[in-house]
């Protein structure tokens, strides 16, 4: 089976809109941070090299390094997005016909939402990495491409916020609330501040348009 990284962008899309319960919101949150690592990779490749930006040279390869590995990590997401969710998919299909039957495919559930909790969460994580690495490229980049930066840093908080509802959703169907607790006090750490750094971010190029 081909992965959603090796399709086209049409064929993605239309996967997006079907009825098919993957890929949905989890993959396309991903895939927006991915993008959003993708474009400050885009500002640092266009700024690298340049004469009038040879003070930030270093800074810049320095980001690009960052920028193309959290790329690799966010796109390999939207993968293991699909992969928890049609596992979900699978577990709630077991029979349940029997009193032992009904326990299994309960503890079966419960097992996987912990980690269909786990990787939205590590997505948020990645977001608001990228969110932090766009103002890098906001504030040392080319200007001629410095809106892409605005769009990068967008694009990951859209990511970000989009991670934290799939967070939210899992983490109300967990019995072990000990183990939801501490994963919605995580994206909370990570959400913190967030709006107002992407939001500054955003600002910040403006003014320089």
């Amino acid at each position: 089976m081909t992965e959603i990284k090796d399709k086209s962008l049409h064929i993605y899309l239309d996967e997006l809109a079907s009825s098919a319960p993957t890929p949905g919101g989890g993959s396309a949150a991903a895939l927006m941070g991915a993008q959003a690592a993708a474009l400050t990779s885009m500002v640092c490749n266009l700024t690298i090299g340049k004469p009038k930006y040879a003070a930030v040279e270093t800074d810049m390869q320095a980001l690009l390094q960052k920028s193309e590995a959290l790329r690799a990590t966010l796109t390999a997401m939207i993968k293991a997005d699909v992969e928890v969710f049609n596992q979900l998919m699978a577990a709630y299909g077991l029979a349940k016909a029997t009193e032992q039957e009904k326990i299994n495919r309960s503890q079966q559930i419960q097992n996987i939402l912990k980690e269909a909790t786990q990787v939205p969460l590590d997505c948020a994580k990645a977001c608001a990495m990228a969110i932090e690495q766009s103002k890098e490229a906001a504030a040392k980049g080319n200007l001629n491409v410095i809106s892409d930066a605005g769009v990068a840093v967008m694009s990951a908080y859209a990511g970000l916020k989009s991670a934290a509802l799939n967070v939210y959703i899992n983490t109300a169907s967990l019995k072990d609330r000990d183990f939801a607790e501490q994963k919605l006090a995580e994206l909370n750490m990570i959400l913190d501040d967030m709006d107002i750094k992407a939001e500054e971010i955003y600002k910040m190029v403006k003014t320089k348009l």
